[in-house]
């Protein structure tokens, strides 16, 4: 259950206030590449800057963290208006931890927000909180992420084995 999704949606703007109230989350942390925008990217889509305002208004904290490197984090949080925590070693779950002190939440109310099992998923498993698992924005460009795609494949069958659905 480390690498299995729990919970997947189809992009971020799936995941609704109504949904994180129900299971008592009141902080995200989030992924950047294939999560919030393109891999590499520094563009955010309109969609998803309307759901970020929708999670600011819904009283949701929010904090970007990133296995990039400052100069691909600090720009994009910045224009964001996001706190962020960059070269976050993730799937260890210190940088989570470090994000949850700064929200000022309890570890329950707290879920990881993201696209990849190998570091998102399984870093919100060893912390001990929800991972809501996205579909990828766009194509991954780093071969290293390509690879961990391919053994992804089947943890992600084995969430819609057991009846999982896409949120």
């Amino acid at each position: 259950m480390l690498i299995t999704p729990e919970y997947v949606f189809k992009d971020v703007t799936h995941i609704t206030p109504e949904f994180l109230a129900g299971k008592g989350i009141r902080a995200l942390v989030l992924d950047i590449d294939n999560t919030l925008t393109a891999d590499r990217s520094q563009e955010l889509p309109d969609e998803v800057a309307g759901w970020l305002a929708q999670m600011k208004e819904a009283g949701i904290g929010l904090t970007i963290v990133s296995n990039g490197a400052e100069k691909r984090v600090r720009p994009f949080a910045e224009k964001l208006g996001l706190a962020y925590l960059y070269r976050s070693a993730k799937p260890l779950p210190f940088a989570l931890m470090a994000a949850r002190r700064r929200m000022g939440v309890k570890r329950k109310q707290m879920a990881m927000v993201g696209d990849q099992l190998y570091a998102d998923r399984m870093a919100a498993a060893l912390y001990g909180i929800p991972g809501l698992m996205v579909i990828p924005r766009g194509p991954d460009l780093g071969a290293q992420v390509v690879l961990k795609r391919k053994w992804e494949k089947r943890h992600w069958q084995k969430y819609y084995d057991r009846g999982g659905k896409t949120l």
